[in-house]
């Protein structure tokens, strides 16, 4: 009979891989194995963080889903706050489920949740959405789905990464973890394993060979640990900003309004876990990476190609149809000067709530976020990258 577990996939270097400086070393790989919305084109050329998750939807996998998505926030915050060199990365996560009975036996038991995606709304909605059922987990299988189907690019400054987590044999299906690990390596993705259990279990298992492999971290956690949200004393007045910070957009269209929908709803997911997970969504909507140019007209102002000609009067909320576009203009740059403030005002608080937490947090965790951003800042490192 088979062990239920639990599977979490976040998304191999080069051969003489440039890092994101052009004076960084060369790193040999000797392990590696080879409706309506807003139309702006935004011609940042900052690196970019790409993370692709690959979630095991077994039976018994309900602890692992629920680290991912109490602490999906506190991943996004600790990212925020990195650098490589003096511009700040874009942020990218894409979403799989595999080893469930719902899904085609055919493709592998597996599904694409969502593709490299900046829509941190979308990404949580996609996480609240699993549900958990009995099946067959292919680790080789899926890992090589995603490295096919995904769009990782080809730039060397990006840092890109597949997390795998999970307690069965890392070697099962009719796809080898080998080849998967070497098509990992062309295509300069890290993969990191995540093993559910037993750390020397992990390693009889395949699943430490399968990140030495592509040169990631190898990591052991008790997927059923509860996750600690350490309450403080600043959490009732940042979520008090955050239903400002709401008032600030504009939407634009009925995508638009949906978007502002699900916005409100992922506000009531994180709620749904506590109020200090709350609040650390409530501080990734006031960082840099929480970004919504798609839909809200203060975010897509600030895109280059954006045009006041091109609005289309009968899909601006009504409070702004009729309008001429100096008022429109003038409408949204006070939303935009009502937000920058709300947002200042959370960064200032969230600083001091920092400062409280770490404070408080005398217990060390063996969880999904622990292992997850430890590996991230390994292979960040790797690449010149920095932490604020």
């Amino acid at each position: 009979m088979k062990t239920p577990f639990k599977t979490l996939i976040l998304a191999v270097s080069l051969v003489s891989l440039l890092a994101c400086n052009a004076n960084s070393k060369n790193r040999t790989q000797d392990l590696a194995i080879s409706e309506i919305v807003i139309k702006t084109t935004s011609k940042n050329k900052n690196p970019e963080i790409k993370v692709a998750l690959l979630l095991d939807t077994s039976n018994s996998m309900d602890g692992l889903i629920d680290q991912a998505k109490a602490q999906l926030w506190k991943i996004v915050n600790e990212l925020s706050y990195a650098k490589c060199e003096d511009k700040s990365p874009n942020l990218k996560i894409a979403l799989y489920e595999y080893g469930n009975d719902n899904l085609n036996a055919e493709e592998g038991y597996l599904r694409q949740v969502i593709a490299f995606s900046d829509d941190l709304d979308e990404i949580s909605k996609s996480l609240f959405s699993l549900t958990t059922n009995g099946g067959n987990e292919y680790c080789g299988k899926v890992i090589e789905t995603a490295l096919n189907q995904l769009e990782w690019g080809s730039s060397n400054n990006d840092l890109k990464l597949i997390f795998i987590a999970g307690n069965e044999p890392y070697s099962q299906g009719n796809v080898s973890y080998k080849e998967a690990s070497k098509l990992a390596h062309n295509n300069d993705v890290t993969v990191n394993t995540i093993f559910c259990g037993d750390y020397n279990q992990g390693i009889s298992t395949k699943w430490k060979d399968g990140a030495d492999l592509t040169h990631g971290n190898y990591m052991a956690i008790n997927h059923n640990e509860a996750t600690i949200h350490i309450a403080s004393p600043y959490d009732d007045e940042i979520l008090e900003l955050n239903e400002k910070l709401n008032q600030t957009y504009i939407a634009y269209g009925s995508a638009g309004r949906a978007k502002m929908e699900m916005q409100a709803e992922q506000d009531s997911n994180a709620r749904s876990y506590n109020k200090a997970n709350a609040v650390s969504r409530t501080v990734s909507k006031s960082s840099r990476l929480y970004k919504n140019s798609s839909w809200d007209l203060v975010d897509a102002e600030k895109e280059k190609d954006f045009s006041y000609e091109a609005l289309d009067n009968k899909q601006l909320p009504k409070e702004l149809q009729g309008k001429s576009k100096s008022e429109i203009k003038s409408f949204i740059e006070k939303k935009s000067k009502e937000r920058n403030k709300l947002q200042d005002q959370i960064v200032a608080l969230n600083i001091k709530r920092r400062n409280f937490v770490t404070q408080q947090s005398n217990n060390a965790t063996n969880n999904l976020e622990t292992a997850m951003i430890k590996a991230l800042k390994t292979q960040a490192e790797k690449k010149n990258y920095k932490w604020e």
